[in-house]
């Protein structure tokens, strides 16, 4: 029986990320094709093809290793256009810098359509919840208590930062400090107070985790009007959490060894499957929100590495050294190689 579990968990892994890569790559390959850039290759897995078909230019291929995907365009290598003789016209260099920011936004641009279709998907089947920052439990003699939140607490900030949503507070719970206590200002009959509250320290199989003693259960919604403001509630707080993660591991809040990548992915990805359908398309929706907003980064080999080369470009007024670009986003892509060996190590040593 575990055996099954754990294949079912792979497939069901493959089939999201492959989901999420064919989203984000299918936006390039349609506004490239829609400006006139030769394809070269489109890909779904990385290293030796399985499966492979050539249509009119473009050979369309499944790899072997399920793990991202890529859309082959002429102008990326110049060798390789002058080999195929690809007219200047049909590579990117080719084409106007609007054009060239609309191939590269929308791989991450498809990935939040993708999203926000299946939140609104989400709330219209099952319902959607208010994500009012109010504290519906505190549990007796847990840190939370002890300090002085109770029930029906509206919380209005947490060590400075202000609170919109519920997801707002677990999210500056989380990058807070442990070792000290987090400052809670909350509303309560209409008047504004302040606590100091220090997690307790509970360790459980050798993990550590700090609680604090509340909860925020949220109350059902219904309805095409409460799915669209669910749906626009919890699309700003996935992109406002991934601009604070983000924002915390560039100074240092947080450390690359809390990142997680594939392996962690998958033990995610069975955690949620237990949960039903609704959990799992959540977090399709969650990591295409995350995909689309790490690519659109501006860093070398990111798409939004290339984005950054068009706006210096529309700077300086002339392009950038295609040569020199290549070299930059090579080595961009060496350190998110080297980046990602470190974080499926880490995520290795957590399952154990």
């Amino acid at each position: 029986m575990i055996y099954t579990t754990i294949i079912l968990n792979i497939l069901l892994f493959v089939l999201i990320l492959g989901t999420i890569v064919f989203v984000h790559e299918f936006g390039h390959f349609t506004w490239a094709k829609l400006t006139g850039v030769y394809v070269y290759e489109f890909a779904i897995g990385m290293g030796p093809k399985i499966l492979s078909k050539k249509g009119k230019e473009t050979e369309y291929t499944l790899r072997a290793i399920p793990i991202g995907g890529f859309c082959s365009l002429a102008g990326e290598d110049v060798s390789d256009d002058e080999t195929n003789k690809i007219p200047e016209d049909r590579r990117l260099q080719g084409k106007s810098r609007f054009q060239r920011f609309l191939i590269m936004f929308f791989g991450a641009g498809n990935n939040f359509i993708s999203a926000i279709l299946i939140l609104f998907f989400m709330a219209l089947i099952w319902g959607g919840n208010t994500m009012e920052p109010k504290i519906t439990k505190v549990t007796k003699d847990y840190p939370a208590y002890l300090a002085g939140l109770r029930e029906n607490d509206y919380v209005k900030e947490i060590n400075g930062k202000k609170i919109s949503t519920s997801d707002d507070i677990s999210l500056y719970l989380v990058v807070a400090d442990p070792k000290k206590a987090s400052t809670f200002v909350i509303l309560r009959d209409n008047k504004e107070m302040t606590f100091k509250v220090k997690p307790k320290v509970v360790k459980k199989k050798k993990k550590t985790t700090y609680v604090y003693g509340i909860d925020m259960h949220q109350k059902k919604t219904t309805g095409f009007v409460a799915a669209i403001t669910y749906t626009i509630k919890k699309t700003g707080s996935i992109f406002k959490q991934m601009a604070v993660t983000v924002g915390y591991l560039f100074t240092g809040g947080i450390k690359l060894s809390q990142l997680s990548g594939p392996v962690g992915i998958y033990s995610v990805v069975g955690q949620q499957s237990k949960e039903g359908i609704a959990s799992i398309l959540y977090l399709v929706a969650f990591l295409s929100i995350n995909v689309g907003f790490i690519n659109l980064i501006p860093f070398p080999a990111f798409d939004g590495g290339h984005i950054l080369f068009i706006i210096i470009e529309a700077i300086k007024g002339s392009p950038v050294n295609n040569e020199l670009e290549a070299k930059i986003n090579t080595i961009g892509l060496i350190l998110l190689m080297l980046l990602m060996l470190f974080v499926t190590f880490n995520d290795i040593l957590r399952l154990f």
